[in-house]
């Protein structure tokens, strides 16, 4: 069974269930089976040894399956605030993915009941704080865990209940321990996975809405259309840069504002020495291609980087059942994940920059050549504001982006007995790059406001591309044209609602 991101999105947005295939199953109890005979006589880490720098210590036979609960309640400490209930969803999801690879050796029951949490919305409670990132998120999971093993509490049905009662009520057992389901439920990237899938969708679409604001803009601005040329682009030989000038190409056609320089500038009737209409545009509109090429390439990378770790065996140790060995190693380290959360929170946090910069456009007459009123005040100017104030809203939230987007990946810091002495910080990377997303969709709420005021006060409507149109009559249905001075936090979080709407 493999997962593509496209599948995980059906589960988390549509409730799509999941069911495994009986081949996917048996491999699980090969897998499982293979280890329970191999372990027969051989020492192998965290089945008859203590954990992390507790391994070098030998745990009797009498105490094994005491020693898999012990990991789990012993390392279930996280603080906080809980995840969202799509976090932990697609945690589930992504543990579950680790275990369908059959090298856990797990027993069927936790694979069969992390599918019932996942297809019947039982969330686990799952404290923000608590993971470094290797080995994997132990804390977290261990979260997961407890509750698999019917205690601690879930978000079930919009309440806060006992695990115990709501397996009861749902007709589930908890699971039982076999050899090593408390280490493999508790060791791997399946939070900061599961978290990054969340961001990368969400990362995905606030690059279509970067796309489509600015080709919005460059519709306000009355721009030359051949800074999305194909033939500007190609002579740049980088993909995304392609892909994004297209893409603008896609969404501007059949607007009647963009202009053709060869009608303008190039009709040789110009005699003037200082041109009314710039020449060219200021880069926050000009220069979409360039800019947001490059975040499509990371954000493509950072897609597969998240598809291959929700297919792929996490924990600790690997256990192969067809090359009947068990092999030590650190498939739980969180680099790959840690480094991709930095690079997307500093893809949106540039896609928040630009759309800053063109908020300032609109609002600065001067800038805009006075085409538009200052902060598109459609009322008395000195007695009404228009959308000024908006403006601090969403500069000081840029600025915040900017301070969070600082790496988290090369803060690593030793810990356990300096067994782990260098993680990777993957929770806290894919947590910060969800603050930054949040914090963009602020930052484009107030920003679309804006294009629509602005379409308002030119009057452009029926000129712009049938793409635009659309996402202003969106816009119209849940925020009006602002005259009068009224305030706006609901608005903007009506429109924060709508443009969330379009993953």
């Amino acid at each position: 069974m493999q997962l593509t991101l496209d599948q995980i999105r059906d589960i988390l947005l549509n409730n799509t269930s999941i069911t495994i295939d009986e081949e996917t199953l048996a491999r699980v109890k090969d897998c499982f089976t293979f280890l329970k005979q191999f372990a027969n006589d051989r020492i192998i880490y965290g089945i008859n040894t203590g954990f992390g720098p507790m391994a070098q210590w030998r745990v009797e036979d009498s105490h094994l399956e005491e020693l898999q609960y012990n990991i789990i309640r012993s390392h279930s400490t996280g603080a906080g605030e809980p995840l969202p209930d799509i976090d932990v969803k697609a945690a589930m999801i992504a543990r579950l993915g680790s275990f369908l690879q059959a090298r856990s050796g797990v027993h069927t029951e936790i694979v069969e009941l992390l599918v019932q949490f996942i297809n019947q919305n039982i969330y686990p409670f799952i404290p923000r704080h608590g993971s470094v990132g290797a080995s994997g998120d132990l804390v977290q999971l261990a979260h997961i865990a407890l509750c698999l093993i019917g205690e601690g509490k879930v978000h079930f049905r919009g309440e806060w209940r006992a695990t115990s009662d709501v397996l009861k009520e749902c007709k589930l057992q908890p699971i039982h321990i076999h050899i090593r389901e408390g280490l493999s439920a508790t060791n791997g990237t399946s939070v900061m996975t599961g978290i990054g899938a969340v961001n990368q969708l969400h990362a995905e679409n606030l690059l279509r809405l970067s796309l489509l604001s600015s080709v919005w803009m460059n519709e306000i601005a009355e721009s030359y259309d051949d800074l999305m040329s194909e033939e500007l682009n190609a002579v740049r030989r980088h993909e995304g840069q392609q892909i994004i000038a297209s893409k603008m190409r896609d969404i501007a056609n059949g607007s009647k504002r963009l202009q053709k320089r060869e009608h303008v500038l190039y009709n040789g009737g110009h005699t003037e020495h200082v041109f009314a209409k710039k020449v060219q545009a200021y880069y926050s509109l000009r220069c979409i291609p360039q800019i947001l090429g490059p975040i499509w390439e990371t954000l493509q990378n950072a897609r597969r980087v998240i598809e291959e770790e929700f297919n792929s065996a996490s924990d600790n140790p690997i256990v192969d059942y067809e090359s009947q060995n068990v092999y030590h190693g650190g498939n739980f380290h969180g680099d790959y994940v840690s480094l991709e959360e930095d690079k997307v929170k500093i893809a949106v946090t540039r896609m928040v920059m630009t759309a800053e910069r063109q908020l300032n456009y609109l609002f600065h007459d001067r800038i805009n050549d006075g085409i538009m009123p200052p902060f598109l005040n459609r009322g008395v100017l000195g007695l009404n504001y228009g959308l000024q104030a908006c403006q601090f809203t969403a500069t000081s939230t840029t600025a915040e982006c900017q301070t969070l987007s600082m790496p988290n990946y090369i803060h690593s810091i030793p810990n356990n007995n300096d067994n782990q002495d260098i993680v990777s910080m993957g929770t806290n990377s894919a947590l910060l790059c969800r603050q930054v997303i949040e914090n963009a969709y602020q930052v484009f709420a107030i920003h679309f406001m804006a294009l629509a005021q602005a379409t308002d006060i030119l009057a452009i409507t029926e000129e712009l591309a049938p793409a635009t149109q659309t996402i202003y009559r969106e816009l119209r249905c849940v925020t009006d044209s602002r005259i009068e001075d009224k305030p706006f936090y609901e608005d903007i979080e009506r429109i924060i609602a709508l443009l969330k709407e379009k993953i």
